[in-house]
């Protein structure tokens, strides 16, 4: 199976695996949290699907799909529906990547509980003037996190963003963009705020506007954030700027939501080079 579209709204789930069932596709359902998802068992159809998914979500409301809940009623299969338990649904979404970052904030985080930020900031903090050709460095802030509470919230995002990218556009594409990501926040914080800061939250930004304006402006490539959770982020941003809180990474969040923005708007409008068969 394969995974379809993402919908919070089980009503319209329902009348679109209705109308897909009158297609000849079987769709499966799983609840995740408050999030429906839609399964596609025939993953030798994906691309016909893809395109059933591109009209629904323009027009979801169209009387194409009510009107095939009225018609399959009772003589379609019964819908399937199943829980995923956590730890399995973590495991199954998570990808090379998305898992290997989080054992290394893990690892770092353990590392400056045992021997102190400050060590470690000076083995993997942005560079300074006399420091500029340590590559490392422009990258590795990132990995710093100084508060078990920003370590958890920070992984949490990033699983939740991070897998959905890496499933469905690939561990390169979460690669590339991470890694641009870390370097472009980073240097947007050091402009602000010298050489002494840390943590994930830029990239998490940065992969929040990539995967929210993806999902909007190509909803085949199947990624969703919410509305409402982009919205509580850049409540959370401009809060950050508001009180001029020295511990909140402000710069580094605008910098990494833009570039996120950005990288998704350049590759939703770079068609793919099909591969010849």
């Amino acid at each position: 199976m394969v995974r379809i579209l993402n919908l919070n709204n089980p009503r319209l789930a329902q009348a679109f695996v209705d109308y897909m069932a009158t297609q000849g596709f079987t769709l499966t359902i799983k609840l995740e949290s408050q999030e429906v998802q839609l399964w596609l068992e025939d993953e030798a159809r994906l691309e016909e699907a893809e395109k059933q998914v591109a009209l629904f979500v323009r027009d979801p409301l169209h009387p194409r799909y009510q009107e095939a809940s009225w018609k399959t009623g009772k003589a379609q299969p019964p819908l399937k529906m199943s829980h995923t338990p956590f730890l399995k649904s973590l495991r199954s979404r998570a990808g090379p990547l998305t898992i290997g970052m989080i054992v290394l904030c893990l690892a770092v985080f353990i590392l400056q509980q045992m021997v102190g930020d400050e060590l470690v900031m000076s083995w993997l903090a942005w560079p300074d003037s006399s420091r500029v050709f340590q590559v490392w460095r422009w990258f590795t802030p990132a990995l710093m996190n100084f508060s078990f509470i920003a370590l958890l919230i920070n992984l949490a995002w990033w699983w939740y963003l991070a897998s959905q990218i890496e499933m469905h556009l690939g561990s390169g594409k979460l690669f590339t963009v991470t890694l641009i990501s870390a370097l472009i926040s980073g240097w947007g914080q050091s402009m602000v705020s010298g050489v002494w800061f840390g943590g994930l939250s830029g990239v998490v930004y940065a992969l929040m506007g990539y995967a929210w304006l993806t999902g909007q402006l190509k909803p085949e490539s199947r990624l969703y954030v919410p509305g409402g959770l982009l919205v509580i982020s850049l409540i959370f941003m401009f809060i950050g700027y508001a009180t001029g809180g020295a511990a909140v990474a402000n710069a580094a969040h605008a910098f990494g939501l833009g570039l996120g923005l950005v990288m998704a708007f350049v590759d939703t409008r770079t068609p793919r080079n099909k591969k010849s068969k």
